[in-house]
């Protein structure tokens, strides 16, 4: 239940790039380069419920660990997949409905901040969370 509580972005690292391999257009890549994400994280047991609120909008969602689930991502992609706890991490892989390729991400806790790091066809990129 480390993960719980209200986290919002301070830093992204290779966010463009990672952006714009998923194909988001070029409009979208600027919104969301400063889209003041907050992320409110509520865990228990196995069951989550997720607040993103951002410029862009804001989306509850939902989950059990290990069980499948849909999602629309903030420029309009979708996936499913499912959320794993692997120790101290959780690990995402979901796969886009529109071309069947894996996106990956993982949550994990670095000297107290929130690291969420994403793959997606061999570009990596991390967003970096402080607790609120």
């Amino acid at each position: 239940m480390a993960f719980n509580g209200t986290w919002k972005v301070d830093r992204s690292e290779n966010y463009v790039k990672f952006m714009e391999q998923m194909g988001v257009n070029l409009v979208k890549r600027k919104v969301a380069e400063h889209d003041n994400l907050k992320i409110t994280i509520e865990q228990n047991g196995d069951k989550f419920h997720v607040k993103e609120s951002s410029t862009l909008r804001t989306k509850e969602v939902d989950f059990t660990l290990g069980v499948p689930f849909d999602y629309t991502l903030a420029d309009g992609t979708e996936v499913s997949g499912a959320w794993e706890m692997e120790g101290d991490t959780m690990k995402g892989k979901f796969t886009r409905k529109d071309n069947n390729k894996l996106l990956t991400t993982t949550r994990t806790l670095v000297g107290g901040e929130l690291v969420q790091s994403y793959n997606y066809e061999g570009v990596d990129a991390k967003r970096i969370f402080k607790k609120q």
